[in-house]
């Protein structure tokens, strides 16, 4: 529930114990409403327990906002290629739901599952930027997410390459060009299928369980309205006539209170799950979307290697062709061989590079 001011007891929930045995336990509690307006967000007290030696002690307990659990994950896949990485819950924009005790809620315990998963998986509870979400101060994840979220905040040589593919599709489409873009393995092809598919059988039953909660929302609604209607024309009845419509109306009461409690399970336990289920299969989109865009990058790699081989052939021959000549005509062609070979150290240092690029994007193809 959401509070004005924030307790010193910490979190209702135990994380685990510790024990021998590794353990990394993280816990989102104790939602706060900061500021007014449209400068008002929701912050919540993030509290680690760890025996890891990389962190700075067994327990740290820090403040975090929602767009410090956004850098967090945009970091995580950033520097993870081919890693499911776990979905966030989604941003309302309404004003009057973003801060409804309800929708706080749902999303600090959303936003408790998400930093979990990552602190449980063997690989992701590695990563430095978890540590440093879990442990720096609040100066410096404000200084961090100015300085490395949005397209805006992207190095020069990011926007370049960015330049440089949007040039390369539109060449593509106007010469003509059919590049690869996808795999041709079966396997990886059923796989893809069944997560669309799966998508959209989700997103189907999750609409469904919406207006499932919706309708005894608004069926206990109006059960509570009829109910006081009651009340009150059994006040103005006198008698048994009276009585009788007090008591319809004291019993519509209780059948509107006990159907908004079946809506609130119905949300908690059905439409919300399905919800982080539709999240889940979106994000292992965004995987396969990095793995395809990987694999396109290694057939443009490859393609450059053959175009270079190609040339550095053509200037071996003719190099040769050149000595031939200066043996047999006597011409002073040094100068022109000295180029030649330079160009050559430049296309096979050009081809060396390329490999060591594709064999990369290889690892991060089959990852």
């Amino acid at each position: 529930m959401l509070t004005t001011q924030r307790s010193v007891s910490g979190s209702s929930q135990s994380p685990r114990s510790p024990s021998s045995q590794p353990y990394l336990s993280v816990s989102v509690t104790d939602p706060v409403k900061l500021g007014n307006g449209v400068q008002a967000y929701i912050s919540y007290r993030v509290i680690t327990k760890t025996n890891f030696p990389e962190y700075q002690g067994p327990e740290k307990i820090v403040i975090r906002r929602y767009s410090d659990f956004v850098w967090l994950r945009d970091r995580i896949f950033e520097k993870y290629k081919g890693v499911f990485i776990p979905p966030l819950p989604e941003k309302s924009a309404v004003e009057k739901f973003r801060f409804s005790a309800e929708f706080i809620e749902m999303r600090r315990q959303a936003l408790d599952v998400f930093v979990n998963r990552i602190a449980s998986h063997h690989e992701l509870q590695q990563s430095e930027d978890l540590r440093t979400f879990l442990q720096a101060d609040e100066e410096t994840m404000e200084r961090l997410r100015f300085h490395e979220t949005g397209i805006f905040k992207k190095k020069p040589a990011d926007l370049m390459q960015i330049f440089k593919d949007v040039q390369s599709k539109v060449s593509d489409v106007v010469l003509g060009k059919e590049k690869p873009v996808e795999e041709s393995n079966p396997e990886y092809e059923k796989l893809k299928h069944y997560i669309f598919e799966l998508e959209n059988h989700l997103a189907e039953a999750q609409k469904h369980a919406y207006r499932l909660v919706k309708r005894h929302r608004e069926l206990g609604q109006s059960l509570s309205d009829f109910g006081k209607a009651a009340k009150l024309l059994g006040a103005c009845e006198g008698n048994a006539l009276g009585k009788a419509f007090t008591e319809l109306g004291a019993k519509s009461e209780v059948l509107s209170i006990r159907l908004q409690k079946e809506a609130h399970q119905l949300l908690m336990n059905f439409e919300e799950p399905l919800k982080d289920y539709v999240r889940a299969v979106q994000s292992i989109k965004a995987t396969i979307a990095e793995r395809a865009n990987a694999f396109r990058q290694q057939c443009e790699l490859a393609e450059t290697i053959k175009l270079k081989e190609i040339n550095l052939y053509a200037s071996s021959q003719l190099l040769c062709f050149s000595a031939c000549l200066n043996m047999l005509l006597g011409w002073p062609l040094v100068n022109r061989k000295h180029r030649q070979v330079a160009s050559i150290k430049n296309v096979k240092n050009s081809c060396s590079r390329d490999q060591t690029g594709l064999e990369k994007l290889s690892t991060s193809t089959r990852s």
